[in-house]
């Protein structure tokens, strides 16, 4: 079977082009960091920053290379070091001890890259491609998962500079997160409207327009009842009344594996959170910053996300919902592609301005603030506020295969298939992500305990 699917024809010019362009952005991220920076590993969920160099550059060498006439190998020791997960493909170099490997160094991995982007520009020079359409796809496979390893530089970076007690910025940015001071209502936050939603039947999956991940397949049908979506994922200031509201320390707003979870860390707040000077504060990839109250609430996990939705009296969205409902969202909200070279800070932009519900029985036009959640709100039309980006949303839908889902052939069907136990998915992208890497269908995937992530979520009910 194919391992993607394009509405268009993939030709050597248009993949030489993107392949450049992944290649070079990712080599631009980069460019803030010095090498002791890249060598780090901060976590076993994460990994350093020259290793994700290495790999997706094993990827193009195992997945398309190898298989060319007269390739030279850069050096075979590399098929083990950076080799992820691929069981097929032979033994690995365990994940969590992967910020041990102080050689290869950070300039001997860059001579991989290259040696890796002189190969795959000539395998397209050669005209391969048109000789074998398959070839094209494993090209267009390597290209969006180093932007999957794009994401993962920043979040895995912000995570290790969490660990330093100088909270260094990745990137200074000229643009400050907070223009002017947050107000907040400490006991009612402002509301979201709500979009309506009828019951019948729907359909969800990749629809066969340009790339997509086999997860994303088959496109097949969903009965679902009737719900609402909110207007906008969750803000900062609101989960901070959830907060106030004594939300991690209530134990009927929890899944059991979740109040086991906080109480086991001891978290009271999102990750990157913290008090100084009186003042709630947030870590940034730009540094610390006072926290953005009008910026959707992020770093949290599967579990808070729950927790939150059960206090606003809604829920989180299924999978299905959330896909019908961003059916023709535009790619128009915050991703890394378009805050980076404007200078802006990779972090979660402001919602929309907090909307005044209005009560149909409001006869002076002056309806009081309802808490989040609250019932009889207007119908609004979503595409007001960025459905893609800025943040992953959580769904309340376990990461499992579609009906009549079939993973790829040889090694790369352990790309997606293998995970579908024990995860979650989030949807939408965040401000960390390509934009051209995202879209309606994209299923994302972590343990309900992952924090490091943009990680938010929007109300359903």
């Amino acid at each position: 079977m194919s391992l993607i699917k394009h509405s268009e024809s993939l030709t050597s010019n248009s993949l030489r082009q993107r392949f450049r362009t992944v290649r070079d952005f990712t080599m631009q991220l980069c460019e803030p960091l010095t090498p002791e920076d890249c060598c780090l590993q901060a976590a076993p969920f994460a990994s350093p920053t020259r290793w994700h160099l290495a790999h997706t550059s094993w990827f193009f060498e195992t997945f398309l290379l190898k298989s060319s006439p007269g390739y030279r190998v850069f050096d075979p020791h590399y098929e083990v070091l950076f080799n992820s997960y691929y069981n097929t493909i032979g033994e690995q170099f365990p994940r969590p001890r992967r910020g041990l490997l102080s050689r290869p160094s950070l300039t001997e991995v860059y001579a991989y890259r290259r040696h890796i982007d002189e190969a795959v520009a000539q395998a397209l020079n050669a005209g391969r491609i048109e000789e074998n359409p398959q070839l094209a796809n494993i090209i267009e496979w390597g290209i969006q998962h180093e932007q999957q390893h794009q994401e993962l530089i920043l979040t895995d970076i912000k995570y290790l500079f969490w660990q330093n007690p100088l909270l260094p910025a990745y990137r200074e940015s000229s643009v400050p997160l907070l223009a002017s001071p947050a107000v907040r209502s400490r006991s009612t936050p402002p509301a979201p409207l709500w979009q309506d939603f009828s019951e019948g039947l729907r359909e969800i999956g990749h629809a066969g327009q340009g790339f997509a991940y086999d997860n994303e397949s088959p496109r097949h049908r969903v009965f679902l009842e009737a719900f609402q979506l909110a207007s906008r994922p969750v803000t900062s200031g609101e989960f901070l009344d959830f907060i106030d509201d004594d939300g991690y320390r209530r134990p009927e707003l929890w899944l059991s594996d979740g109040w086991n979870f906080i109480n086991a860390e001891k978290l009271t707040q999102p990750l990157y959170w913290f008090h100084r000077d009186g003042q709630w504060q947030e870590f940034t990839l730009a540094g610390p910053r006072p926290l953005k109250l009008d910026a959707p609430v992020c770093h949290i996990s599967y579990y808070e996300a729950d927790a939150c939705s059960r206090w606003a009296g809604a829920r989180l969205p299924t999978e299905a919902e959330w896909e019908v409902a961003a059916a023709n969202a535009p790619i128009a909200g915050a991703f890394v592609d378009t805050l980076l070279p404007n200078n802006l800070p990779v972090h979660p932009r402001a919602c929309h301005a907090h909307v005044r519900v209005v009560m149909q029985d409001d006869r002076d036009g002056k309806a009081p603030r309802e808490p989040l959640g609250a019932p009889h709100l207007n119908h609004v039309d979503l595409n007001a506020e960025p459905f893609l980006g800025n943040i992953w949303q959580w769904t309340a839908s376990a990461y499992l295969p579609y009906p009549g889902y079939q993973p790829p052939a040889g090694a790369l069907g352990e790309y997606n298939g293998k995970f579908m136990s024990g995860q979650m998915v989030l949807r939408g992208g965040s401000c960390a992500t390509p934009s051209t890497h995202i879209r309606p269908s994209y299923r994302n995937f972590f343990p309900p305990d992952a924090r490091w992530q943009f990680s938010g979520l929007r109300l359903a009910r």
